[in-house]
C-alpha cells in the first residue's frame, strides 16, 4: 500500500496537479492538508473518476485536512479527545475547534493527516496554542498506543516544527523564530518518546519538504523539513521503501509542499526476521 502526506495550500487550486499525481505515482491513500475549503466547496468529482473516495473536514478557507483512497476508509474521526481551540469564544466560552485533524483507518492501518498549528511568532498567542496542540495530540497518541499496541498507527503531515538543525537550510535565519525553538522540538521529540518514530529520515536521511514562494526559496533550495510521516514500531515495521517527491515543487502553480511517500509492506509476516530492518 502506498501511503502518502502533502500540504496541497488549496485544493481548488491544485486539484489537477494533485489528482495526475495521484494516478501516475500510483498512490493508493494520501492525507492532504491545507485544503482551504469547505464540504460543498470541494472538487469530489475529478477524485472520484480516477478512483479515489475522498473524506474531508473543512469549515471555511482557512486550514482543512481530507484523505484520498482507493481503498475503503473507516472509523473516520475529525477530531481528537482534548484537542485545543483557538480564536473568538463561542457563547458557552469554549473556543472554537480548527479543522486540523482527521483520522481514517484502511486496510488495518490506522492513519492520521495533521496540520499542526504555525505558531506565527515566539509572542503570539498562537504560539501556546502550537503547544498545547502538540502536547494534548501526544497524550491522546500514548492512550491510543496503549490500547491498540498491535495495530499499525502513522501521524502524518505538516508538523510546522524542525526538529534538526539540518532540517532549515541556514539556522541562523531562524533566530528567535517559531518551528526550531527549544519547545517546539522538545513537543516533537514528546512522540518519539512514546514510541513513533519519523519513518522516512532512515530511508532518506537529507531533503526539504517545504521552500516559501519569496525570495527564490527554492531555486537557490533555502526549505525546510517539516512534513514527517511518524509511525508506531507496527508501522515502520511494515515500510518498504519512502521518498520526498521533490519535483513537485516544480512547474505551473506548485505547492510550497511537496508529497512524502511510504510503502507498505502489508504481506510481511509476523516474524521479525523477516521484516525490513531499516530501524534496527
Amino acid at each position: 500500500m502506498r501511503v502518502a502526506t502533502w500540504n496541497v495550500n488549496s485544493i481548488r487550486a491544485r486539484v489537477g496537479r494533485v489528482v495526475d499525481w495521484l494516478v501516475r505515482e500510483d498512490v493508493d491513500v494520501l492525507g492532504m492538508q491545507e485544503i482551504k475549503c469547505k464540504e460543498s466547496q470541494f472538487p469530489f468529482e475529478a477524485f472520484q473518476e480516477a478512483g479515489y473516495d475522498v473524506v474531508l473536514h473543512g469549515l471555511n478557507q482557512w486550514n482543512g485536512v481530507a484523505f484520498a483512497s482507493r481503498l475503503p476508509m473507516e472509523d473516520v474521526a475529525n477530531t481528537f479527545t482534548g484537542m485545543p481551540g483557538f480564536g473568538k469564544p463561542l457563547d458557552d466560552g469554549s473556543l472554537p475547534l480548527e479543522a486540523r485533524a482527521l483520522g481514517v483507518t484502511v486496510d488495518g492501518v490506522r492513519l492520521w493527516t495533521l496540520y499542526v498549528p504555525n505558531g506565527r511568532a515566539l509572542d503570539d498567542p498562537h504560539y501556546s496554542y502550537k503547544l498545547a496542540w502538540l502536547q494534548e495530540l501526544a497524550g491522546q497518541t500514548k492512550a491510543w498506543l496503549a490500547a491498540h499496541p498491535d495495530q499499525p498507527l502513522a501521524l502524518m503531515g505538516d508538523w510546522n516544527v524542525a526538529p534538526l538543525d539540518s532540517d532549515v537550510w541556514d539556522l541562523s535565519v531562524f533566530e528567535g523564530a517559531t518551528h526550531v525553538s527549544a519547545p517546539e522540538r522538545a513537543a516533537f521529540a514528546a512522540f518519539e518518546q512514546i514510541g513513533l518514530s519519523d519513518v522516512v529520515r532512515p530511508l532518506v536521511p537529507s531533503g526539504y519538504t517545504y521552500w516559501d514562494y519569496k525570495q527564490l526559496r527554492f531555486p537557490r533550495n533555502e526549505g525546510m523539513r517539516i512534513d514527517f510521516i511518524m509511525g508506531s514500531a507496527p508501522f515502520a515495521a511494515l515500510v518498504a521503501d519512502a521518498r520526498i517527491d521533490r519535483d513537485e515543487r516544480k512547474g505551473d502553480a506548485p505547492s510550497d509542499h511537496v508529497p512524502v511517500v511510504v510503502d507498505l509492506d502489508l504481506d510481511a509476516s509476523g516474524d521479525d526476521d523477516d521484516r525490513p530492518m531499516i530501524f534496527g
